[in-house]
């Protein structure tokens, strides 16, 4: 069997969406005769943990681990807040005042830690993975961004040992939608930049989550990209409990920014409130993660708080749970640039929940046509008031007359996770010919 290096920040017991996309890959890998090796972070910061992901390693899997130090401490003391305490993205959650340690440490995180904040674990790792590679033979390497910096360390050792090498991208990287906020000066840019056109120059190949960043990957340069989405995998779904829920409850898994703020879908819920008191008392909608502070503030000047309900971060299998007995899953897309062709991983986990999606966002996007390829629910612009409003009314009209029985009958079969995988370990052989 083939030998594949897995050059990966997350890894269990990482809790969050971000863990999923090698570990599902060095799950499967084996069925497509190629054994994982994982590289990681050893003692590295934990924004929360789900020891549930441990179930998905494969056995008998080597794993090798490299200590980090990353600057999440002194950002925390100088915040004021605990070592254990969870941040909320910077980028996504505003806080009650923007402080001014935030300002300037969101300055220093873009142009001295470049890429980003695990910089200082790209040394140490070359270091050891170089000594590893010397005395050990292995047949090809993933590296997975973000964090870049796992970009950054496969870019080196590509130098160093010409080893066939596939460069995975959840996001871009100076094309992804935070990156304007760093405040870069001309120096840190051309840097980040630099680093970036070094993998579209030694990549064998490069893969990506979405077609329309594909496209813009390429239109900067980038070559043999092929598109491998995040997938679903079914064995998380076989024994999700579903709670017989009072009411039509729509629900939204991960965090809620101030940049996919819902204004008018509030707006919709309060005059639907308004003009049929049936509809207050039985429809809820249900945030379960890090939501912005803007969200409660309109909910409640639009005298609709009693219909939100807000669970903070809960583990997956609590999160996959709450969507399993929800009426609607709400998906909220960035209202950014490059939004058309965000994929979210969630939308693979609302279609193998089987349950009716809403999401708001732009026409014509990457998200529309898997829903209208799915059949699995519809995509709304923002703000597009009157057809949300209609939505919503003929959701709650389908509930009310017990609608809402048993799975939606959604076409799905080729994002499943191992299907996908098959996909990348074709891209692997491709390039170890």
């Amino acid at each position: 069997m083939k030998k594949v290096l897995i050059i990966t920040y997350y890894w269990p017991p990482e809790g969050g969406i971000g863990v999923l996309r090698c570990l599902k890959i060095a799950k499967y890998l084996r069925q497509h005769g190629w054994e994982p090796i994982i590289y990681t972070a050893d003692k590295k910061y934990y924004d929360h943990k789900d020891e549930s992901n441990f179930k998905d390693i494969p056995a008998d899997i080597e794993i090798i681990k490299g200590k980090i130090w990353e600057p999440y401490g002194i950002y925390k003391l100088l915040r004021g807040k605990k070592r254990t305490e969870g941040m909320d993205n910077v980028f996504y959650v505003k806080e009650e005042k923007e402080s001014f340690v935030k300002k300037v440490a969101i300055k220093i995180r873009g142009n001295f830690f470049i890429p980003d904040a695990r910089a200082m674990w790209i040394k140490p790792s070359v270091k050891i993975l170089n000594k590893y590679l010397q005395e050990n033979k292995v047949d090809a390497m993933i590296s997975n961004g973000p964090p870049h910096s796992n970009t950054r360390i496969a870019t080196l050792l590509k130098k160093a040992h010409g080893v066939p090498w596939l460069a995975d991208f959840q996001d871009p990287w100076t094309q992804v939608d935070y990156f304007q906020l760093f405040n870069l000066s001309k120096r840190a840019e051309r840097k980040h930049i630099k680093q970036e056109l070094e993998v579209f120059e030694l990549a064998d190949k490069i893969t990506i989550v979405s077609p329309s960043w594909k496209n813009d990957l390429e239109s900067i340069g980038a070559k043999e990209c092929e598109v491998i989405p995040w997938g679903y995998d079914k064995d998380d779904y076989q024994n999700i409990a579903e709670v017989k829920e009072d009411r039509c409850v729509m629900t939204h898994i991960g965090i809620l920014g101030y940049d996919r703020l819902p204004e008018f879908l509030l707006e919709a819920m309060a005059e639907l409130s308004v003009e049929n008191e049936t509809f207050k008392k039985n429809f809820k909608l249900r945030l379960v993660g890090s939501v912005d502070k803007k969200v409660v503030e309109i909910a409640s000047s639009l005298g609709i708080s009693e219909m939100i309900e807000l669970t903070g971060n809960v583990k997956r299998d609590k999160a996959l749970s709450t969507a399993k007995s929800s009426s609607i899953l709400l998906l909220l897309l960035n209202k950014q640039a490059n939004a058309q062709g965000r994929i979210p991983a969630k939308i693979f986990e609302y279609l193998a929940l089987r349950k009716n999606i809403l999401a708001l966002g732009q026409q014509g996007s990457d998200i529309s046509g898997i829903l209208s390829e799915t059949q699995a629910g519809v995509n709304i612009q923002y703000e597009r008031k009157a057809e949300i409003k209609s939505y919503l009314r003929e959701m709650f009209v389908k509930y009310e007359k017990g609608g809402f029985n048993g799975p939606i009958d959604s076409q799905i079969r080729d994002y499943d996770i191992s299907v996908l995988v098959g996909k990348m370990a074709k891209c692997l052989d491709e390039i170890t010919v």
